[in-house]
């Protein structure tokens, strides 16, 4: 009798919608990044700060001789490889720029819409060179300012200022790639920032050989993971500051 109602109560159990429910979407990558590049020493490199947790883990990517590319808004994060993997052939950035739009299948996530539309990323080549691309249906405020040797993007803004204001602090601030870029995420929360607030900060800066011990691309990769209660720009820029003091001598 036991093994009857066992087997009559997993029966009833496994009965249910033969299409599993709909896992939520994600929230779109809604931030303001820069991308930059120092002439002076050939290091390139980024930042960005959003109100969602971790941004660094889907928005920097980067190799030294090649470039870096951020990836943002209704995100695809394939195409930073595919952005460094076409940098590294030798495509220019507005020609990959195109060309990844024109292959992106938009084939949505998990069933659901998600609009290539709404995309957002821009391209450095390892020169400076770049090219950037906002998509009509990233959610406003969304778009881009670019500058010399700097390109600053973002969506769900407080409004243009954010870009604007980020492209002149990277341009009239001194010192280390890594203090420019500091400067132009300030200004940009300055400005206003996301709309939705703050939870996490990142910067990533590459050069041949740049970084501490041997076969060492990586300048500085930083990381702010969560700060909702608080301020990760705060964090960041402690962490560069005393990055920068530890390498005056060395320089």
């Amino acid at each position: 009798m036991r093994a009857i109602v066992v087997a009559l109560a997993w029966a009833l159990a496994s009965w249910g919608p033969a299409v599993p429910p709909q896992v939520p979407l994600p929230d779109p990558v809604a931030t303001f990044s820069i991308l930059g590049y120092d002439p002076a020493t050939g290091e390139v490199g980024g930042a960005v700060q959003s109100r969602v947790f971790a941004v660094g883990n889907g928005v920097l990517w980067a190799e030294a001789d090649t470039g870096i590319v951020t990836t943002q808004a209704i995100v695809d994060v394939s195409y930073g490889p595919k952005g460094l993997a076409l940098l590294r052939a030798g495509m220019k950035p507005d020609a990959i720029v195109k060309a990844i739009l024109d292959s992106d299948p938009d084939p949505g996530y998990r069933g659901q819409p998600w609009p290539k539309a709404g995309r957002q990323f821009a391209v450095m080549d390892a020169k400076g060179s770049y090219a950037v691309h906002t998509g009509p249906g990233a959610t406003a405020w969304a778009g881009h300012k670019t500058g010399t040797f700097c390109t600053a993007q973002g969506n769900i803004l407080a409004g243009e200022a954010v870009v604007t204001d980020m492209v002149a602090a990277f341009e009239k601030t001194e010192g280390h790639l890594s203090r420019r870029l500091m400067a132009a995420l300030e200004a940009g929360q300055a400005a206003g920032g996301d709309k939705r607030g703050m939870q996490s900060a990142a910067m990533l800066i590459v050069k041949k050989n740049g970084g501490v011990w041997l076969n060492n691309d990586v300048v500085l990769r930083l990381q702010v993971d969560e700060a909702s209660q608080g301020n990760p720009l705060q964090e960041l820029r402690r962490v560069v500051d005393y990055w920068n003091e530890r390498q005056r001598p060395r320089r």
